[in-house]
């Protein structure tokens, strides 16, 4: 499981996935279809992401297959973006078609 903030054209989104990288052509897909066709994705400790959204997260966990899904966890950019601090993010993945 990986959690990571996904920064897109209208601001940053968090989301958890069972894909092993952002860079896998299946998750791109995914991404595609919600509209998001170039982004920059950066993977944050899954722990940390737990901790700071408690309930929220269990509810989308226990929504999440555990082969080759996606959901969003938070689509407001204000609370990805200052809910982590750029120590927290890993090293950037940045794609365009």
């Amino acid at each position: 499981m990986k959690a990571g903030i996904i920064f897109t054209g209208t601001g940053p989104i968090l989301i958890l996935t069972s894909y092993e990288s952002f860079e896998d052509s299946k998750f791109v897909a995914k991404l595609d279809v919600k509209g998001i066709k170039k982004f920059i994705a950066s993977e944050l400790p899954v722990e940390k992401v737990k901790e700071k959204y408690g309930n929220h997260f269990a509810v989308v966990m226990g929504d999440l297959n555990q082969t080759d899904d996606l959901r969003v966890l938070d689509y407001n950019g204000y609370n990805v973006f200052y809910n982590f601090s750029f120590s927290d993010m890993g090293k950037p993945v940045y794609y365009e078609p």
